[in-house]
């Protein structure tokens, strides 16, 4: 099955240059540009995309409210966003995966790197690595929580989730697979998506990042360090 992409930057160069790495791939087609975010949107409706390489800052309509208008139209709800920042310490990655991203990932990223990212999103996993980014992604829940609670979660929602399911929401925060998960818990592979999918319906979760951020924006996972 090919994985539609589209492109969403200002930068010509770039779009050219992630155009023909995506176009040699076998199992992927560019089928749209994008300059701003509102074209990407329009794009995305036209010519249903599946993965959307979205760039945070563009002109216009920028990548975090072209991510939320795509989150947010019932069209597009399989969609995926992979968000593109410069530097990885970029504030607004939290903001984009509130907004429904399904992860992000640096511009100087390998193309190997890039391609996985898109395959990633395309099988509605999240894209949070390395660790280390993670990590910082935790630091700015945290932060975005404590001051006005903007953003912030009802813990209380995690009522719902029966204790299995916490478990396991747990270790998605940390960044793992399915598979890792049921080498931990003992239990199979099957066994933890079923547990997964739940949880993402209880909780009203796009994916598997929005857990993440629901994991920490409610408690249940801490930030480290």
């Amino acid at each position: 099955m090919t994985i539609k992409v589209l492109l969403a930057d200002d930068q010509a160069l770039l779009r050219s240059a992630f155009r023909v790495l995506v176009d040699s791939e076998p199992d992927m087609e560019v089928v749209g540009e994008a300059a701003d975010g509102a074209e990407a949107v329009e794009i995305a409706r036209d010519r249903g995309a599946d993965v959307v390489l979205m760039d945070i800052r563009m002109p216009g309509t920028d990548g975090l409210t072209a991510t939320r208008m795509i989150s947010e139209d019932p069209r597009l709800g399989d969609v995926r966003v992979v968000m593109l920042t410069t530097f990885e310490v970029d504030e607004y990655v939290v903001e984009s995966l509130r907004a429904g991203a399904s992860g992000f990932l640096g511009k100087g990223a390998e193309p190997d790197e890039l391609l996985a990212a898109i395959r990633i999103a395309a099988a509605g996993e999240a894209l949070l690595s390395p660790a280390a980014t993670k990590g910082l992604i935790a630091r700015f829940l945290a932060q975005g929580g404590s001051d006005d609670g903007e953003g912030a979660y009802d813990a209380t929602r995690l009522d719902a989730l029966t204790v299995r399911e916490r478990e396991v929401l747990v270790q998605v925060a940390g960044g793992l697979s399915n598979d890792e998960i049921a080498a931990r818990l003992e239990v199979s592979p099957l066994t933890v998506k079923t547990h997964v999918n739940r949880a993402m319906a209880k909780l009203g979760a796009r994916d598997r990042a929005q857990l993440v951020v629901i994991s920490y924006e409610t408690g249940l996972v801490r930030p480290r360090g």
